[in-house]
């Protein structure tokens, strides 16, 4: 597969949608690790522009789901403070010369660090996932057969690959073989045990998608946005704010964030054990992601593979983390 690159076209993209005439070269910031986000100034206002990755825009259904995720944002931020797209000439996802970008109004704000969240920031984000689960998002008529369901991946395809080409994650894929197979299997159990209850909801709700401004978060990057199983959602977004930078889990903010969220919706049941299961199965998507672009399968360009490489030996160790503290959360929600 030849590689496609960023075709960023900023000049073009400012006139076409009157933001206004560059002041200055556009700077890339530090956003998500699928796309290329840049912070631009005109005359008009101070913009940040996501430009959407062309290997992923290429996927048959991902220019639907974009469409898609932007309209459960702009109906999210009725309730809650959430940040979608701009919608400029009728429309939140822009094509420039085939560069696909959502641009977005400036935010003067943080995003806090996995060590520097505190129980407080975890208690009103449980309660911010409970509005977003709560809301009444029939009016989009969106098709709910598009929810995740896991998939079989066959891990030696790319360990065989990753043999050929001597990646350096090889040793690491081969020993955790067995494991892989194991949490793949637990992943598609669950999943077909959950996938009849299911809300819209945001289904990324990292601490590095939030922006605190004045203590007061704001929800975004909403491209993840589709159905999920509630309690699923609940308990992986649980874990996203109260891990530290090493991966291990605080109680007290574990704990937080169930509260924060039982304050809307009163008690909570769920089969645990199998809510827990499917939390492999994100990890595992996107460790077969990560794989793609480390073998240059689905891959922009070397800094691309070089981040996937990265994230293929981050990602299994994140599961081998993962696996290690399920029974403490069982015990937590089961208490």
């Amino acid at each position: 597969m030849n590689d496609t690159q960023y075709n960023l076209n900023f000049e073009k993209l400012c006139n076409e949608l009157q933001l206004g005439d560059l002041i200055s070269s556009p700077k890339p910031i530090s956003g998500g690790l699928l796309h290329r986000m840049y912070a631009i100034e005109t005359t008009q206002a101070n913009y940040a522009v996501k430009a959407l990755n062309p290997q992923i825009m290429i996927r048959p259904a991902a220019v639907q789901n974009y469409i898609d995720s932007e309209k459960i944002a702009s109906v999210a931020a009725e309730h809650i403070r959430a940040q979608p797209a701009k919608r400029l000439k009728g429309a939140s996802m822009h094509n420039i010369d085939n560069q696909f970008y959502l641009i977005f109004d400036w935010i003067e704000g943080q995003r806090l660090e996995q060590d520097e969240v505190t129980i407080n920031n975890s208690s009103l984000m449980g309660t911010i996932l409970a509005d977003i689960h709560k809301t009444d998002f029939r009016q989009l008529e969106l098709d709910s057969s598009q929810a995740t369901n896991s998939k079989k991946i066959d891990w030696m395809f790319y360990l065989n690959k990753g043999r050929n080409e001597n990646s350096e994650w090889i040793k690491i894929l081969d020993s955790t073989m067995d494991k892989l197979n194991e949490w793949s299997m637990k992943a598609k159990n669950s999943s077909s045990m959950l996938a009849s209850d299911s809300v819209i909801s945001h289904r990324d709700l990292e601490p590095k998608n939030v922006m605190w401004r004045e203590d007061i978060p704001i929800i975004i990057d909403w491209e993840s946005a589709g159905y999920i199983n509630p309690m699923h959602d609940l308990v992986e977004t649980a874990v996203y704010w109260s891990v530290d930078s090493s991966g291990s889990i605080n109680e007290e903010k574990f704990l937080a964030f169930i509260g924060g969220y039982k304050k809307r919706v009163g008690s909570l049941t769920a089969n645990w054990e199998v809510v827990l299961d499917i939390g492999f199965a994100g990890k595992l998507d996107w460790l077969e992601y990560s794989l793609k672009r480390s073998l240059r399968i689905e891959c922009t360009d070397i800094e691309e593979q070089l981040l996937g490489t990265s994230q293929v030996i981050r990602t299994l160790e994140a599961l081998k983390q993962y696996e290690n503290m399920i029974s403490d959360i069982k015990n937590w929600l089961n208490t």
